[in-house]
């Protein structure tokens, strides 16, 4: 008998084997590959009929594994198509380094048992609205939106839903954008359910993710809370999938297979025939426009925990109070914060900034330092004495022969937080100052220092957007900005909305148990119809602003945009093949192509980069006419093509 395998690699289509075994669709088998052996899936359909006649091998054995579910398989096929990649890299994503893992013992899993305890939270009447709405689905599929003020309890709302779904014995997945939140979000939900769920991303080590891996193929494992990643799990019986922060931009998966999990999971559960919850302060344009076409339902919580008021505002005007030489901290601004301390208040610096300063150069040859492999500038990171690129990873010793004479004198133009985090510190000798960033927090002891910043032990944090996201301060009272100027600047099609939703879950950080709360914003810009648009605390008039803007200008959620970008070591030959190819494809695909241009980090990992831009209707046809012309055009050596369906930024 013929099977068709799909294998974990770059091809589009199964391969044919030959069995006497007893085989259906999903079944995992070992096969051989030229000179290894593979671990593949028994596909839905055989490849295309090949003029040329190949000796078909035999399939070695049939493992030991849950079969994929014809769902999964059929949402594979779609993910496929839709992001433009092979199937077979599609089922890279489900397999555990290539490899399915074979049931075991019961005993593995004793850690995930599962025994919901009966809690004693009790909802409040808009809680109870929120979740009658949200379980009004009869199981099957439908997109709800669960749209609540930080603070408001969306958490607990979402949980009961989850509580009902794993009662009647189905699975739950709970996609987190960001790795550093997992932690603090496992202890509320033991709290909650009385019992350990699985947790999956990059940083958990490989004999715990074959465990977990096994564990949801065969359904004894019954909650995971993970990043992107997770959404491949092959689970058994998945019931709910709950996106939190589902507007955050770290759900875009931007190396390798290039994908947006959040729109990968509202699929996968249209394929499963299961409701997904997505939850946000402040919700992507994306799903706005799908609320207000009435595509997605929507609940919202607009009370806080214990009818905690949000911050309120104040602005501070650099232009009428002098910084000092060498500073970024009005007196204004210490004075305010000296008041907040005084009451025993935590306060927060926020600077969306990584490293001590992001723009090195010297005072004598006035060469500044930037990438050798990247055509952007090295950050330099005082704690760790080094010049870092925070693409490549590129380190250099902060240590440079000048042209001129000796050794280079620098001059570090612009903050970043360890600078702000220093200046905090002379003005706060007595404080217990903490940075909070990337770079503080994916550190074995983040979680004691994650502790020490609840309990209120650190009065004083200087933090990224990392804060933002969804960590609870009980104390954090007061927030200063300390420069908004900067993070609205730029030529990316985002930026209005991606201020608007940090902004919103940086207050929502404050006042969160029922004191009086401030953000402080220090700023040159005098435009307050800005700052108070970015901060009114009814989002949708400005996302109804915004969508107008988008739909005048024929942008995204009105069109559709694919990005191609040419990458290569020759900066001519890559310049001369990005028009070839544009001239190649522009006629004969379903949409207008941009470019090519030079994208805007040019150089990155030692490879110039060319961009094109393709636009079209919001239809699959777009995907389709590429995907049949891209094969027929045959690239020079050296250059490669990556393709980024909805692409987020355009460096």
């Amino acid at each position: 008998m013929k099977v068709p395998i799909l294998l974990p690699n770059i091809f589009n289509h199964p391969f044919t084997y030959k069995s006497d075994l007893n085989l259906k669709v999903g079944d995992y088998v070992v096969v051989p590959f030229g000179k290894s052996k593979i671990t593949g899936v028994v596909w839905d359909e055989f490849e295309k009929k090949n003029k040329k006649n190949f000796k078909v091998k035999s399939i070695l054995k049939k493992l030991n594994v849950e079969p994929l579910k014809k769902t999964t398989i059929k949402f594979l096929n779609w993910f496929s198509e839709y992001n433009i990649i092979p199937k077979g890299m599609a089922l890279k994503l489900v397999l555990l380094s290539s490899n399915a893992v074979e049931k075991l013992s019961k005993d593995t899993y004793k850690n995930f048992n599962f025994n919901i305890k009966s809690n004693s939270i009790k909802l409040s009447e808009e809680q109870k609205k929120s979740l009658k709405k949200m379980n009004n689905s009869n199981n099957s599929f439908r997109v709800h939106v669960l749209q609540g003020t930080t603070g408001s309890g969306k958490t607990i709302v979402y949980f009961e839903a989850l509580n009902d779904v794993i009662n009647k014995g189905f699975q739950g997945l709970i996609l987190l954008p960001e790795i550093g939140l997992t932690g603090q979000f496992e202890k509320k939900f033991v709290e909650f359910f009385g019992f350990t769920p699985a947790i999956w991303h990059s940083g958990i080590s490989n004999k715990k993710k074959k465990i977990i891996w096994s564990g949801i193929s065969t359904g004894e494992i019954k909650v995971v809370i993970g990043a992107r990643s997770s959404l491949f799990l092959p689970f058994k019986k998945l019931g709910l999938i709950i996106v939190d922060e589902e507007h955050d931009q770290s759900f875009k998966q931007d190396e390798g297979v290039t994908y947006n999990a959040r729109d990968m999971a509202i699929s996968r559960a249209s394929f499963e025939n299961i409701p997904i919850n997505l939850v946000t302060a402040v919700p992507s344009i994306e799903t706005y426009e799908n609320i207000k076409k009435g595509k997605y339902n929507i609940s919202r919580l607009r009370q806080r925990y214990k009818n905690a008021s949000l911050p309120n505002y104040e602005i501070i005007n650099l232009n009428e109070t002098k910084l000092e030489k060498q500073s970024w901290l009005s007196k204004k601004i210490i004075d305010k914060v000296n008041f907040h301390l005084s009451k025993n208040d935590q306060v927060l610096f926020f600077l969306n900034r990584r490293g001590f300063s992001p723009h090195v150069l010297c005072n004598k040859c006035f060469n500044s330092y930037s990438c050798p492999n990247c055509s952007i500038n090295l950050v330099y990171h005082k704690n760790k004495n080094n010049l870092l690129c925070h693409y490549c990873g590129f380190k250099t010793l902060l240590k440079k022969d000048c042209i001129k004479e000796g050794e280079c004198n620098f001059i570090f133009s612009g903050p970043g937080v360890e600078r702000i985090s220093e200046e905090v510190k002379k003005n706060f000798p007595s404080k217990k100052i903490e940075i909070f960033s990337s770079d503080t927090m994916n550190k074995k002891d983040s979680t004691d220092k994650l502790e020490k910043i609840i309990n209120n032990e650190v009065q004083i944090l200087v933090g990224t957007q990392l804060i933002s996201k969804g960590f609870h301060f009980p104390s954090l009272n007061c927030i200063v900005v300390v420069d908004i100027d900067l993070s609205s600047q730029g030529h990316d099609l985002r930026w209005a909305e991606k201020n608007l939703q940090l902004y919103h879950q940086l207050s929502g950080r404050a006042g969160r148990m029922g004191k009086p709360a401030t953000v402080y914003f220090q700023t040159y810009n005098t435009n307050e119809k800005m700052i108070s648009s970015l901060t009114n605390s009814n989002p949708d008039i400005f996302l109804d602003r915004e969508l107008e803007i988008r739909r005048q200008n024929k942008l995204p959620p009105f069109q559709r945009f694919i990005s191609l970008i040419l990458t290569g070591e020759n900066e001519s030959k890559l310049e001369k093949e990005a028009l070839n190819f544009k001239n190649f494809i522009e006629k004969k695909i379903e949409g207008r192509v941009l470019g090519p241009v030079n994208a805007p980090i040019f150089r990155l990992k030692r490879k110039y980069r060319i961009r094109l831009l393709i636009r079209g209707t919001k239809s699959m046809k777009l995907q389709s006419s590429i995907t049949k012309i891209i094969p027929k055009y045959k690239f020079s050596h050296g250059i490669k093509l990556s393709v980024d369906v909805d692409p987020i930024n355009f460096n």
